[in-house]
């Protein structure tokens, strides 16, 4: 579950990108500028083998108002121990993790000192983005792969602990639309506590400290609330199996839509 942090402030917006694409989309920047609230907002980028998407990422916050945005690299878990590394991150407003496969990323930095104190300072109020597959640790419940079905089977998803921060919203950051939905229902059907999300590629979710999302962005998120599931056959399947999900919701959110996670509604300016 999210870490607890000092409880001195409000936690930190969560900001999963959805996609492959090499390019931060100026209306997410602008977005995530706007809730650094201090007059010279500052960011670090922990790269975790993707140089190119790092440095586009780091031009945008620039060119969109962060006064100064740090690149660190990430090849080995030895690097995750590293003192200075961790106090450049600890007194930034926006932390950003870029790299490819989630489980590459989680094998590197799960239970190190830099995920610990990722999971305190979003606790204590800093944002942090996960770009590409970082977009998926940033669950408790990581979507680390599976096959590409638009209908659940009983072996159809690979999960993995991720960073836990959040347990509300279940991430898969694929741009393929059909291949994610069947990752996320077979995923659902094992943990229907939580609401699967996938996000387009060029969107963004942005996940404020009481589970309300926002998306932003140029393309959409398919939101599955599993909170009214009547029936799954999850337990009861065999190697192969589809799965039975009776009672599930499905909301399809465009760029302004929200969805709260306290009362499971999702609305929109034009519809409440």
């Amino acid at each position: 579950m999210p870490s607890q942090g000092s409880g001195k402030f409000d936690r930190g917006y969560i900001i999963p990108i959805g996609g492959c694409s090499h390019q931060l989309h100026d209306i997410v920047a602008e977005q995530v500028r706007s809730i650094c609230l201090s007059a010279s907002a500052t960011a670090v980028i922990l790269n975790v083998g993707q140089e190119k998407i790092a440095h586009n990422i780091e031009k945008t916050l620039l060119a969109n108002g962060f006064e100064s945005c740090v690149e660190l690299d990430i090849r080995t878990r030895q690097d995750t121990n590293n003192e200075q590394l961790i106090k450049q991150m600890s007194d930034k407003e926006l932390i950003v993790i870029v790299g490819e496969k989630p489980l590459q990323i989680s094998t590197l930095i799960g239970g190190t000192p830099i995920a610990k104190q990722l999971r305190k300072l979003n606790a204590d109020g800093v944002h942090v983005m996960g770009s590409y597959g970082a977009a998926a640790l940033l669950s408790e419940h990581m979507i680390a792969g599976g096959e590409d079905s638009i209908t659940p089977k009983q072996d159809g998803v690979t999960m993995a602990p991720g960073l836990g921060l959040t347990n509300r919203f279940m991430l898969d950051y694929h741009f393929e639309q059909p291949g994610r939905l069947g990752r996320l229902l077979t995923a659902l059907s094992y943990n229907p506590f939580t609401i699967g999300v996938g996000i387009d590629e060029g969107s963004a979710l942005f996940i404020s400290p009481q589970d309300e999302l926002q998306v932003y962005g140029d393309g959409s998120a398919t939101l599955i609330d599993p909170s009214n599931l009547q029936y799954s056959s999850m337990g009861t399947a065999g190697s192969g199996d589809y799965i039975s999900l009776f009672g599930l919701q499905m909301h399809i959110l465009a760029p302004g839509s929200r969805f709260k996670a306290a009362d499971h509604k999702a609305f929109d300016e034009h519809w409440a």
